[in-house]
């Protein structure tokens, strides 16, 4: 535990996130920075993230009502790898070039350059992949505790089937604008919205999938979450607000959809899920959703239940070049801090 710290304090720009003096050592929770975003439809800036939120984190108040000093059990967030940021921003400009052929008409097929850049852009995805997987696999076997901040959505297939190793079965709680059950999107076999695509195809112990805040989907995903109903379940955000609108409580909401799920529950959060004024800057914000207090209540609720969170992630926090304020950033801070204590909890119930 991390001894002779005052939260108190004035953050020190030489701590490690949150202003927390951590080392691997004295962390019980590891967070694994990935500032990847190769894939991205429409917006940039989320590979920027990651540093972003490093940043932001800071000026964040320690004291949790929810989860009173787990910050004492130790969370640090690995350096951010340079030369993933230097293959990021390469690949990139790779699928910028696809991305526009296609929108213009193009069929990469047709262009021998072009499919030499997708071959590209798909290996560097199985290679971050697997480099997340073997991250994330050696942190577990020290007994630690392990988180994910993106970059987009499809930074955490590495670190499921990390966790999936450790347990027979387990459900994703999705939050998400989107289905991401896309198929190799635009080519990219490991596209942001392919990502529960490739992790119910590829992880057969996520036994169930709840999506939540799902709100713009193509026929391909229906028809997709239709043939696999048995794995996937969809409280889409119209029916949702429909419930709210009609006189049901958030409250009774939250129990149908934990009702939906496993003992073990991972969560993997995509911020477009919220009120797009909490996150203007992200890739493909979507009219409706949530406030945040909404879906921390929901994780309480979680947790009281008796479930328990066996990992998370926390992605397409748009920062960087784009962005005019720190607001997405400090959001993203706010919501990885609460993630991080109730992570904690759950595993020392």
């Amino acid at each position: 535990m991390i001894e002779n710290f005052n939260p108190n304090d004035v953050a020190l720009s030489t701590n490690n996130i949150f202003g927390l003096p951590s080392t691997i050592e004295n962390s019980k929770l590891i967070i694994i920075p990935v500032p990847w975003e190769v894939t991205v439809s429409y917006r940039n800036g989320t590979a920027r993230a990651p540093e972003e939120i490093l940043e932001a984190s800071r000026q964040i108040d320690l004291y949790d009502v929810n989860a009173h000093n787990m910050w004492q059990q130790g969370y640090h967030m690995l350096p951010i790898d340079a030369n993933w940021v230097k293959r990021n921003d390469y690949l990139r400009h790779c699928a910028e070039l696809i991305i526009a052929d296609l929108s213009e008409g193009g069929e990469t097929a047709d262009n021998k350059q072009l499919c030499n850049k997708l071959e590209e852009i798909n290996k560097g995805g199985k290679e971050i992949a697997t480099w997340i997987y073997t991250q994330a696999k050696d942190l577990l076997r020290q007994g630690k505790l392990v988180a994910l901040l993106g970059g987009d959505h499809s930074t955490p297939l590495g670190l499921i089937k990390a966790i999936a190793d450790e347990y027979k079965e387990f459900g994703i709680l999705q939050i998400d604008a989107h289905m991401d059950l896309r198929k190799a999107y635009e080519g990219f076999t490991f596209s942001h919205a392919s990502i529960m695509y490739n992790v119910l195809e590829q992880v057969p112990q996520m036994k169930k999938l709840v999506q939540v805040g799902v709100r713009d989907y193509c026929d391909e995903e229906v028809e997709y979450a239709e043939a696999n109903k048995e794995r996937i379940e969809i409280f889409y955000d119209q029916a949702i607000k429909e419930r709210l609108f009609e006189g049901d409580h958030w409250k009774m909401i939250c129990e149908d959809i934990i009702e939906s799920l496993p003992q073990n529950v991972y969560i993997s959060f995509d911020i477009d899920g919220l009120d797009p004024k909490l996150c203007a800057n992200t890739g493909t914000p979507v009219n409706g959703g949530f406030e945040v207090e909404h879906i921390m209540y929901l994780f309480r609720e979680l947790l009281a239940s008796g479930r328990k969170l066996i990992g998370f992630d926390l992605n397409e926090v748009a920062c960087g070049e784009l962005t005019q304020d720190a607001l997405d950033a400090n959001i993203g801070a706010h919501i990885l801090y609460k993630m991080s204590n109730l992570f904690v909890k759950s595993q020392l119930s």
